[in-house]
C-alpha cells in the first residue's frame, strides 16, 4: 500500500481531470453541437470558467480523505453540507439541495438519504464526485468498493446510485493500476475490474451492454446507453465508462465527444475526465482548459 501522501497526490491529480471536465462540459453544454469550435475558449480570461457541484462535492471528498484517510459518513455528510452552505449556486439539483440543507441543520444523514424520493436517490450525484476516492484507494479494489459505497449512501442510498459510484471508483482505481500499460490493455483491465466489482443492478447490466458495443460513434452509444438526460446513475455511468475506455490516451477527445452527445454534459465530463486522468495523468489535460478553469483550493 502506498503511503498516504502518495495516495492523496493521486486523488488530487484525478480531481484536476474531474474538475476540468466538469467546467468545460458545463461551459459548452448550451452549444454542445458546436463544442469543438468553441473549445479553444478564445477571449476567455484565465480562471473564469466555473466548475459545478460535481467538483464542489469531489473537493469535499478529497479534503475528508486528507484528514481521515477513509470515509466517515457523518464527517463527509457535514463536509458536503458545509461546502453547499458556503456556495449554494453551483447547480445542485433540487433533491441534493434538500438533502444538504437538512444535514446542515442537524438532521442525521442516514435518515435524510434513505427517505429521498421514498427509497433513496438513484441519481448520478454519487458517481460524479467519486473518482478521486478510486485513485486514493487504488491499491485495494475491495476497499474501493467499501469506501465508495460509504461515500455514495451519504446522499444516494438507492442501490442504483451506489452501484454507479462503485463502478466509477473501480474504473478509476483500475486506471491508476494500469499506468504503464498500453491504452488497449488498460481498457481491458478497467472493464474486467468494473464488471467484477459492480453489484448486481441495472447499472451493471447496462455496463455489460456497453462493453459489448462494437465500434460505434458516440451518438449511437448514447442512444443505446443513455447520456445522463435522466440524471440517473443507470442512464449516465455506462456511457461514461464506455467513452472513457475508448479515449484513454486522449483527454480532449474524451471530453469533446461526450459533450457532443448532449445530456448531462458537466456530469458526464466530470466522470470521464476523472477516469481518463487516472490512466493518462494530468499532463494529458489541455493546458488552455487548465488555464481557464477557476482555481481549485489548495491541498489540505
Amino acid at each position: 500500500m502506498r503511503p498516504h501522501h502518495e495516495r492523496l497526490a493521486l486523488a488530487y491529480e484525478v480531481l484536476e481531470g474531474l474538475s476540468v471536465g466538469d467546467a468545460v462540459g458545463e461551459a459548452l453544454s448550451y452549444r454542445y453541437y458546436d463544442s469543438r469550435r468553441l473549445s479553444g475558449f478564445q477571449d476567455i480570461a484565465a480562471g473564469t470558467v466555473r466548475f459545478t457541484d460535481d467538483t464542489e462535492m469531489a473537493i469535499a471528498l478529497c479534503e475528508s480523505l486528507s484528514l481521515l484517510k477513509s470515509v466517515d459518513e457523518s464527517a463527509l455528510a457535514w463536509a458536503f453540507a458545509s461546502r453547499f452552505k458556503r456556495d449554494p449556486d453551483r447547480g445542485y439539483g433540487k433533491m441534493a439541495r434538500r438533502i444538504l440543507e437538512e444535514i446542515g441543520v442537524g438532521s442525521p444523514w442516514e435518515k435524510v438519504s434513505k427517505h429521498a424520493f421514498g427509497s433513496g436517490s438513484y441519481g448520478n450525484g454519487a458517481a460524479m464526485r467519486v473518482a478521486p476516492l478510486g485513485a486514493y484507494f487504488a491499491d485495494d479494489l475491495a476497499d474501493v468498493v467499501r469506501q465508495s459505497t460509504r461515500s455514495a449512501r451519504v446522499t444516494h442510498y438507492h442501490p442504483e446510485g451506489i452501484a454507479g459510484a462503485v463502478a466509477v471508483a473501480v474504473a478509476t482505481a483500475a486506471g491508476i493500476r494500469a499506468r504503464g500499460m498500453t491504452s488497449t490493455q488498460a481498457a481491458e483491465l478497467m472493464w474486467d475490474s468494473v464488471l467484477e466489482h459492480t453489484p448486481e443492478s441495472r447499472v451493471r447490466r447496462m455496463l455489460e451492454v456497453a462493453r459489448d458495443l462494437d465500434e460505434v460513434p458516440p451518438e449511437v452509444a448514447a442512444r443505446e446507453l443513455g447520456n445522463g438526460a435522466e440524471v440517473s446513475a443507470q442512464d449516465t455511468v455506462p456511457f461514461c465508462v464506455w467513452n472513457a475506455t475508448r479515449c484513454l490516451a486522449d483527454y480532449e477527445e474524451a471530453i469533446l465527444s461526450a459533450i457532443e452527445v448532449g445530456g448531462d454534459c458537466d456530469t458526464n465530463c466530470a466522470i470521464i475526465g476523472g477516469m481518463v486522468t487516472a490512466y493518462a495523468g494530468r499532463e494529458r489535460i489541455p493546458g488552455r482548459w487548465l488555464e481557464v478553469r477557476e482555481e481549485l483550493p489548495r491541498k489540505t
